[in-house]
């Protein structure tokens, strides 16, 4: 299933929200979610209609079908790690404003269980295909994709995190050559442990 790739644009937000968050329910919902104030998917859309930072559209990439937004994800290494985090904490204090004390402790605890990537890595993140595209090949696409544009930068090594609870998709990354390298074990309420996977490029 051939698909066309572009860099996300601010007006792919309602295709680009659900996808991105699809990629860890759990993670985000314990992040942003504020039961009766705000969804993850609130913060979420506007921190991507901000542009900045590691879920601002400018980092993003979009998988097209038939002129549809069905994939998206983002890669990124170690090198932008610092920048991430003080974009992330302007938009957290932007949207949180009183509460975003609470917001950065949580995102502090998922650090230990979804780590910043190293330096010199491809890393994957944020990678959504449309439900009803699940196990079409739109996944393996994507990830090909990436691994691509990491050759061509010429980076040695790609790596992602993937949540125990999610096995399906940790079979289609072992498929495309990635393995298991460490499991942080969760003890987070409603967060999964999850594994860091590595492959060559």
């Amino acid at each position: 299933m051939p698909l066309s790739f572009r860099p996300a644009r601010p007006e792919d937000v309602d295709a680009a929200i659900p996808l991105i968050y699809s990629s860890g329910p759990d993670a985000f919902d314990y992040a942003f979610a504020r039961p009766g104030r705000n969804s993850a998917q609130d913060f979420l859309r506007r921190a991507f209609l901000h542009g900045g930072g590691q879920f601002g559209w400018r980092q993003h990439t979009v998988g097209e079908l038939d002129g549809k937004v069905v994939a998206a994800g983002t890669i990124f290494g170690g090198e932008a790690n610092l920048g991430y985090l003080l974009a992330a904490a302007r938009q957290i204090l932007g949207y949180f404003g009183l509460g975003s004390v609470g917001v950065i402790h949580h995102g502090l605890q998922l650090e230990k269980i979804i780590c910043p990537p190293p330096k010199h890595t491809l890393y994957l993140a944020h990678l959504g295909v449309d439900p009803s595209l699940r196990s079409q090949g739109v996944g393996r696409e994507l990830i090909e994709h990436f691994l691509e544009r990491g050759r061509r930068a010429g980076l040695k090594t790609a790596a992602l995190d993937v949540s125990a609870a999610n096995p399906r998709a940790q079979a289609l990354y072992e498929k495309l050559g990635f393995e298991v390298q460490e499991e942080r074990v969760s003890t987070l309420p409603g967060v999964s442990s999850h594994r860091y996977m590595q492959r060559a490029i």
